[in-house]
């Protein structure tokens, strides 16, 4: 776009019946609709990040303050580094790691109970535009997570972080209340409101 002399634009008075535009508002799914509709799409939402050198109570504040459960951890150079959840740094992992190590609580860093980046499965963005919620629910279950990234593979080979899967997000949109780290529950939960659509 080229603009030429930079003129005002025309300026008028709000209609009284205006309304306003606001974000992520999820509609309800069900076990059957596309997959995307759950996932926190990267090129649409910003993802909160920290660093391997935060303190675990400040990447507890940021996801807090973000409103999220699950941080993605950048090193020294802004590469991604691994990842860490409410569930690494309020529950069992950070006492954990005290008892072995003989640590302070107030010590512990993201580096020390983070996923490093090795041992984060992902899925392929190719995949989850075909396949549904039910599919999503289903893949967590099994591989035992609250959480899966989602990768575009560009022509180059190289692969971006294009979006995330939250059992927590799928069960708002399915109209779940969710236990904090009752993992078992959760999916028995979202179990039960999934049962009524994929026996029908």
């Amino acid at each position: 776009m080229h603009c030429n002399g930079f003129k005002a634009l025309a300026s008028r008075k709000i209609k009284r019946d205006a309304s306003y535009h606001q974000p992520n508002r999820h509609e309800p799914v069900n076990a059957d609709s596309p997959a995307i509709e759950v996932m926190t799409d990267l090129q649409q939402v910003a993802v909160a990040t920290t660093t391997i050198y935060a303190s675990i109570a400040a990447a507890t504040q940021t996801m807090i303050s973000h409103g999220v459960r699950l941080l993605l951890v950048l090193n020294a150079e802004g590469q991604i580094a691994g990842l860490i959840t409410a569930r690494d740094t309020m529950g069992e992992r950070p006492i954990k790691y005290v008892h072995e190590r003989g640590t302070k609580h107030s010590e512990l860093t993201v580096r020390d109970c983070m996923t490093p980046i090795e041992e984060i499965d992902v899925l392929s963005m190719k995949d989850v535009m075909k396949t549904c919620v039910g599919n999503i629910v289903t893949t967590l279950e099994a591989i035992g997570r609250q959480h899966a990234l989602v990768v575009d593979e560009l022509d180059d080979g190289q692969e971006m972080l294009r979006g995330i899967f939250s059992i927590t997000q799928i069960g708002r949109q399915l109209g779940v209340g969710l236990q904090a780290f009752e993992v078992a529950h959760t999916f028995a939960d979202i179990r039960a409101a999934l049962a009524p659509v994929a026996a029908g």
